[in-house]
């Protein structure tokens, strides 16, 4: 079920078409890493976290761990679901700071009722309309896995899933599943008349009914150039939280104190640390 920042074709399950070549390939893709990256950006926001406490966040179909990147980036701590050996084997090579679980979303969420604060999912849940053994039945698979979600999640949480719908039927059942396990909500359509730029994600609110966030684009016209400003300069200038660039020495220095507040070994902070190398030839 690994998450994917471009638009998948259905090759067969999703543990069989990530084999380690394509996981690898896929994590070093630097135009899937950015895609992903916005995308994962975007579904934390419709959130909708507090700013003044950490928060535990629920991954569905983790893949590599590059949402799980950003998730980390804004400070919340997160478990990762996925399908994929191949993949979880990657996000163990990059040491991504959070937990990994293998499983079949569609037999459902293993964790206890009301654990975690949010939940997200990037290209992911389309899988699951798939009836890629004899035994699946789409229908009874969405709504295992909705109804397990909705126990998972905290009341008066969300829970926000980007996925690439083939159709409007498959959009269909998919809202229907998630309405009928109890989730209210509906579909945040950003950029609705791009091509290129329009993406799907599903908002749910778990024990109460919250107001709907806009998409991005559906305005003016204005609105497009904001948004590209908002995730280009992200990289390249401390943000209005006043959080540290990526990759900069605060960066790299914030992460590993992360890890160390999460018992992890973490090498000693020197004056090399977070220097610019020399590109190599």
């Amino acid at each position: 079920m690994a998450g994917s920042g471009r638009r998948p074709e259905h090759r067969g399950p999703p543990e069989l078409f990530y084999d380690e070549d394509e996981a690898r390939k896929y994590t070093q893709n630097s135009r899937v890493v950015e895609i992903q990256s916005q995308m994962s950006e975007r579904a934390v926001e419709l959130l909708g976290l507090p700013e003044d406490r950490p928060c535990l966040l629920l991954d569905v179909g983790c893949g590599s761990g590059l949402s799980g990147d950003y998730i980390s980036e804004e400070g919340h701590y997160w478990i990762g679901m996925d399908i994929s050996p191949a993949m979880l084997d990657v996000a163990v090579e990059r040491e991504v700071e959070g937990d990994l679980l293998l499983a079949d979303v569609g037999h459902g969420i293993p964790f206890r009722p009301g654990m975690f604060d949010g939940c997200i999912s990037i290209s992911a849940v389309q899988w699951l309309c798939n009836a890629d053994k004899k035994s699946h039945s789409p229908p009874k698979r969405l709504y295992r896995f909705f109804c397990t979600l909705y126990t998972a999640l905290a009341r008066g949480s969300r829970a926000v899933l980007q996925l690439y719908p083939e159709n409007s039927e498959q959009l269909e059942l998919i809202t229907a599943q998630a309405m009928r396990a109890g989730f209210t909500g509906g579909m945040v359509v950003d950029y609705p008349n791009s091509a290129k730029a329009k993406k799907f994600f599903l908002c749910l609110f778990v024990g109460t009914s919250g107001t709907l966030p806009k998409g991005l684009g559906t305005e003016c016209a204005s609105e497009e150039p904001h948004q590209a400003k908002f995730t280009n300069e992200r990289t390249r200038f401390r943000n209005v939280k006043g959080k540290s660039v990526k990759k900069s020495r605060d960066w790299i220095l914030e992460k590993k104190e992360r890890r160390r507040r999460q018992g992890k070994e973490v090498r000693a902070d020197t004056k090399y640390t977070g220097r610019k190398r020399r590109p190599h030839f």
